[in-house]
């Protein structure tokens, strides 16, 4: 049996020489490939380090050349900046408004008529008492012209009682004449006196008779100029409300059809800028101060003015304060309603 046993070892395969070796070349492999990634991965951390070097120096050759030409040209604008930081500076409130016009009225008639001329267009401007329009003055006229009569009449009446009176004063002097050479009776020179006193009463009476009959002479002629509209003041026609053949008067008692106005005029040298400025600022706005208002049609223009007036009052609605500002310059591009901001200037 220990042959057999000895001739089976002999006949097994020693493994144990061949195992060594391959684990010597695995182990070899795998140093060998971890210095070929040290190896790739410092070469490529030196390739970066140079790229970045250089793309770092271009770019601050390029920034330093940028910051020179920024700051060549950028050098006139550095003397301006101080004016604008300082009228910026200046600007402690803004505010939204309209323009508005003091003047500004409605033309109507004093009488109710018929309206037979209009003499105004929308745009026209027109001076103080020019004719606007003209209303049917028939019935008016024949008043003036009764009344007249009258006034004729009762000078008439003065110039006959005058005679009598005369004629009176010489009746009661040959009364008295008569009377002293006892001619005449006593009350032939009563009578006489009596005649001329009332004579001189009837007078005084007539020629008072006289003032009311001028009076009524002006009262008619003043109600037939009624008939004619004129300007109340220079200005613009803005809107026309009637026009030949339509009923005016004062008020709307003559019903849907009546017309209560002629035509609209504003007068353009009044017109300013109000403003709604808020409660909680008013204290920044007094009387005098320095604006500049912008038109929204005309953004870009400029306007100056000054505060007129703080309307002593607030709206408890809005919570705000109604503030006048005066335009200082006239121009035609400045219309009434026309929307404005403006910004109110320290002083």
């Amino acid at each position: 049996m220990s042959d057999k046993s000895e001739l089976l070892n002999k006949l097994k395969i020693d493994r144990s020489e061949e195992e060594q070796p391959a684990r010597i070349s695995v182990i070899f492999l795998i140093v060998m490939m971890l210095l070929s990634f040290s190896v790739g991965g410092g070469t490529v951390w030196i390739w970066r380090s140079s790229g970045d070097t250089e793309l770092q120096a271009a770019a601050e050759r390029t920034a330093a050349q940028s910051i020179e030409k920024v700051s060549n040209s950028a050098a006139p604008a550095v003397k301006k900046s101080p004016k604008k930081i300082v009228a910026k500076s200046d600007k402690i409130l803004n505010a939204s408004g309209y323009i508005t016009a003091r003047r500004m009225a409605t033309v109507s008639a004093e009488v109710m008529g018929l309206i037979t001329a209009v003499n105004v267009e929308e745009g026209m401007s027109v001076k103080k008492g020019q004719i606007l329009a003209q209303l049917d003055n028939a019935v008016a006229t024949v008043d003036v012209n009764y009344a007249l009569a009258q006034l004729t009449a009762t000078k008439s009446r003065v110039a006959r009682i005058k005679a009598n009176l005369a004629e009176a004063k010489r009746v009661l002097k040959r009364s008295i004449e008569l009377s002293s050479k006892n001619f005449s009776s006593e009350a032939d020179v009563s009578s006489a006196r009596a005649n001329k006193e009332s004579l001189t009463a009837d007078l005084n009476t007539a020629r008072a008779e006289i003032r009311v009959a001028e009076l009524e002479v002006e009262r008619q002629q003043e109600r037939l100029d009624n008939h004619t509209i004129r300007a109340p003041f220079a200005g613009v026609v803005t809107v026309k409300n009637a026009q030949p053949g339509e009923i005016v008067a004062p008020s709307s008692a003559g019903g849907g059809f009546t017309r209560t106005g002629i035509c609209t005029i504003v007068d353009m040298n009044s017109l300013e800028i109000e403003v709604d400025v808020n409660e909680a600022f008013i204290g920044r706005v007094f009387e005098g101060q320095k604006v500049e208002a912008h038109l929204d049609a005309y953004s870009d223009w400029t306007i100056p003015a000054i505060v007129i007036a703080v309307i002593p009052t607030a709206d408890r609605a809005k919570a705000t304060v109604r503030v006048r500002i005066g335009i200082k310059v006239k121009d035609a591009r400045i219309l009434p309603d026309m929307g404005v901001k403006v910004v109110f200037l320290k002083e």
